[in-house]
């Protein structure tokens, strides 16, 4: 039995670092970039001005999700930051929760790659209204997808474009105003890519109020998402915004109703 269980956990571990390896072939470039990070199933770019992660990185496919796991709640500084990462206190009694950049739920293919999501490389100052609220649901949503493409490929983090931002903590990590959330199926037949940008506040509009085209998301946060794909497959599917491949054939007027209720939190 221990031997069955010892094989089923480097099964494990062997399918992170594929789907790490997959994620880094499509790294972001960006600029303020202190260091390239990689962990065993993401990647994260860590900006030392903002003392958090200008974008994390990764693959998630459908064997990834399902899995038993429980939450470390092991939150720490990343040891691989060579600057020195954020730190718990930083965040306490700040009103922000930590929240995830690469969700834990998303990482249960192992102890070690759920571990290491509580890197407070992997964490920025959410609102809780925000990090429980509509990121929660885009961060579900994106796991459906996954079990949807078979695999798809994640870029996530605050917009750091902005400025003017207050800070908490001894480290002064920015309070980012917004995140995003870029998806990519990468996968034949149905190649498609959307990205999302959500203010840090509480919501009730659906997702699809926040979509857009990854190229109008590399204008809000000034990143690359996918520099290395060839030019003539970035440029088809970041143009697009094809919300029916996402969400259904109800989505464009899903979108068009929430629109006309309420324009999108500022």
């Amino acid at each position: 039995m221990k031997r069955r269980a010892g094989l089923l956990t480097c099964i494990l571990v062997l399918l992170a670092t594929a789907a790490s390896t997959a994620g880094t072939e499509l790294l972001p470039a960006s600029p303020g970039c202190s260091q390239i990070v990689r962990h065993t199933a993401y990647t994260l770019c860590y900006d030392e001005e903002h003392e958090q992660a200008a974008w994390a990185m990764y693959a998630l496919t459908r064997e990834m999700l399902g899995l038993p796991g429980k939450r470390s709640d092991d939150f720490r500084p990343d040891p691989l930051v060579k600057t020195g990462s954020a730190r718990p206190a930083d965040y306490r009694r700040s009103g922000y929760d930590r929240g995830h950049l690469v969700p834990a739920n998303d990482m249960k293919i192992s102890r070690r790659s759920m571990s290491e999501t509580f890197y407070m490389s992997n964490m920025s100052p959410q609102k809780p209204e925000f990090n429980r609220g509509i990121w929660k649901s885009l961060e579900e949503m994106v796991r459906e997808w996954a079990r949807e493409n078979g695999e798809i490929h994640v870029v996530t983090g605050p917009v750091l474009a902005d400025g003017g931002f207050s800070t908490i903590g001894r480290n002064r990590v920015s309070v980012p105003a917004r995140f995003y959330k870029v998806i990519l199926d990468y996968r034949e037949p149905e190649l498609k890519a959307i990205a999302f940008i959500i203010p840090n506040a509480g919501s009730e509009q659906p997702l699809q109020a926040f979509a857009m085209t990854v190229d109008q998301a590399e204008e809000e946060t000034a990143i690359d998402f996918f520099p290395d794909l060839p030019d003539d497959v970035e440029e088809a599917l970041e143009s697009k915004l094809e919300l029916d491949r996402w969400f259904g054939c109800g989505a464009l007027s899903a979108k068009s109703e929430s629109e006309k209720a309420a324009p999108p939190d500022k």
